[in-house]
């Protein structure tokens, strides 16, 4: 499929994270009935693996054999089609990495994270999300060369609330208007809710020249101006080919 076909798929079905925004981001968690009232956008269940320090995790790095295996693995599961993206956040932050899996089951996804070489020696521990998204992103180039994006991690806000009120409603239409408007612009490429109603209500990834040109960008979204909203930005150094 052709880059422009994707990006106009990915602007048109961002009118079907409308109904799953409003229940996850500012309100409450995705249900069966809200799902079903959407089949035709294809909203799918992945499982989303943050892997952060662990009790044997070392600032200097991984030893040189266990880094190998890590790599062998995260290769593995990017090849086999069970991860649909992987790869190491650019900074020095608690989250050193991200797997998103195409599971069964949070158990299945679970079991794919905790099998890690890194992760069984203690060198990271996986904390488990799921995690709903179009989907939109294909099979890496070969051979495997990394590319940065830009991933925002959307939490709570200093002003969130679960109350849904006429003002949060329009919040919310203000919202999804502005992430089909950075759509358009083709510098958000990818946009999806966690359906466990915690802390981390979504993500955003953006395809975009800086960090400096993601943040402001993400400062342009109404709920974050309104503190409901927070973001939590970083590098992301993901396969090419991966993103739409």
């Amino acid at each position: 499929m052709k880059r422009a076909s994707v990006f106009n798929m990915f602007a048109l079905s961002l009118s079907a994270l409308v109904t799953m925004f409003m229940g996850t981001l500012l309100h409450v968690s995705p249900n069966v009935s809200a799902q079903e009232k959407q089949p035709e956008h294809k909203m799918l269940e992945f499982h989303m693996a943050l892997l952060k320090r662990g009790p044997a995790f070392n600032a200097a790095g991984m030893a040189k054999d266990l880094q190998t295996q890590h790599i062998a693995n995260v290769m593995t599961m990017l090849e086999s089609g069970k991860a649909v993206i992987a790869g190491p956040l650019g900074d020095e932050g608690e989250i050193a990495g991200i797997f998103i899996f195409r599971a069964k089951s949070a158990e299945e996804a679970r079991a794919w994270a905790e099998s890690d070489p890194a992760v069984k020696a203690g060198f990271f521990t996986a904390e488990m999300h799921p995690w709903w998204s179009e989907d939109v992103m294909k099979k890496p180039s070969t051979p495997i060369k990394l590319t940065t994006a830009y991933l925002a991690l959307l939490t709570r806000g200093a002003k969130w609330t679960p109350e849904k009120t006429p003002a949060t409603e329009e919040l919310q239409k203000a919202h999804i208007a502005n992430i089909v408007r950075l759509a358009d612009m083709k510098k958000l490429v990818v946009a999806g809710p966690f359906g466990d109603n915690g802390t981390l209500r979504g993500i955003f990834v953006f395809k975009v020249a800086s960090l400096e040109e993601a943040r402001a960008l993400t400062e342009t979204d109404p709920a974050v101006k309104a503190g409901r909203l927070a973001i939590d930005l970083h590098p992301w150094l993901v396969p090419e080919g991966v993103l739409p």
